[in-house]
């Protein structure tokens, strides 16, 4: 699959995944990012992130994604972490019920924390463990629906729904943006603009990227 550098971009969108420590966040971020799975990819130290185009509507948009522990000692982070984010990928472990009990803790932070209009997608990750499944589907949707929330389950080992779980969050976050944007003969916004058209300035465009092999570093 070919990319435009992440450089020549019409938007560019930071994403955060979040949830509890073990639930796949990085593996779910290498998955999308690289197309990779490490089984023996160890707990996220701190913040890391790789960054991916997509096309949606005729558009470059690359994606900006954070991963970050999921172990309290690290919450001093969750300022850094949750600025000028504009879409979050809510993760649980569908054989872990207590990663599923403590979604409703990480939805009120992310609501706390960040922009009120950030798109949000809760995910049930490891849906190729269906043979000890904890959290049943029904469940999961239902909440989802009643936060108000985009869901679905995914397999990062097998990449099961990854593609589409990223992709629908952005598209959703693009048109969300793209309607508040100002009609003009140059569809891109002005770096700087962030707040009132869901794009994020940066001065590290693709400097930050993590290179082939990055998710078992």
């Amino acid at each position: 699959m070919s990319h435009r550098s992440t450089s020549d971009f019409d938007y560019l969108f930071k994403v955060v995944i979040v949830g509890d420590s073990g639930v796949g966040k990085s593996n779910l971020l290498s998955r999308f990012a690289l197309d990779k799975f490490c089984p023996d990819a160890k707990a996220t130290i701190g913040v890391d992130f790789a960054t991916r185009s997509i096309q949606v509507d005729g558009k470059t948009i690359t994606a900006q994604v954070w991963d970050t522990a999921g172990q309290e000692r690290y919450r001093a982070l969750v300022d850094t972490y949750y600025r000028g984010a504009v879409g979050a990928l809510l993760v649980y472990d569908i054989t872990n019920l207590a990663t599923f009990e403590n979604v409703e803790r990480w939805l009120k932070e992310i609501r706390g924390l960040a922009d009120q209009n950030m798109v949000i997608m809760l995910v049930g990750n490891k849906s190729d463990l269906k043979h000890q499944r904890r959290v049943k589907t029904q469940e999961a949707q239902a909440f989802a629906e009643r936060e108000g929330l985009f869901f679905t389950e995914t397999s990062a080992l097998d990449a099961t729904n990854v593609e589409e779980a990223f992709r629908r969050l952005l598209t959703e976050v693009y048109h969300i943006g793209f309607k508040r944007v100002p009609s003009s003969n140059d569809d891109r916004p002005t770096p700087g603009e962030g707040r009132d058209v869901i794009v994020i300035d940066t001065t590290t465009s693709g400097s930050g990227s993590k290179k082939k092999g990055y998710c078992c570093s």
